[in-house]
């Protein structure tokens, strides 16, 4: 499974209406964090989990869904988090 496929999976535990996942990686080519391996991925997600929640409080939901990720495979991960009565 590659890398978009397994932010895919971590993220499905948010029971996403929507997903989009992008590796950005190469628009970062010679950045430390390529050099390092980790990735740049951007990722949308309208969940109803989000509904009533703050920004942070959704980033923290993401953030905690793909933390085993974020110890190498993930240098920076752009969110957009929306509930569904936004998108």
């Amino acid at each position: 499974m590659n890398r978009i496929d397994r932010l895919r999976a971590a993220l499905a535990s948010l029971e996403p209406l929507e997903l989009e996942v992008r590796d950005d990686s190469a628009l970062h080519a010679g950045h430390a964090g390529a050099a390092s391996g980790g990735g740049h991925y951007m990722v949308k997600i309208v969940s109803p989990r989000f509904e009533g929640l703050r920004l942070v409080m959704r980033h923290r939901l993401v953030y905690d869904a793909v933390h085993a990720m974020m110890q190498g495979e993930i240098h920076a991960l752009a969110i957009t988090a929306l509930a569904p009565s936004e998108a």
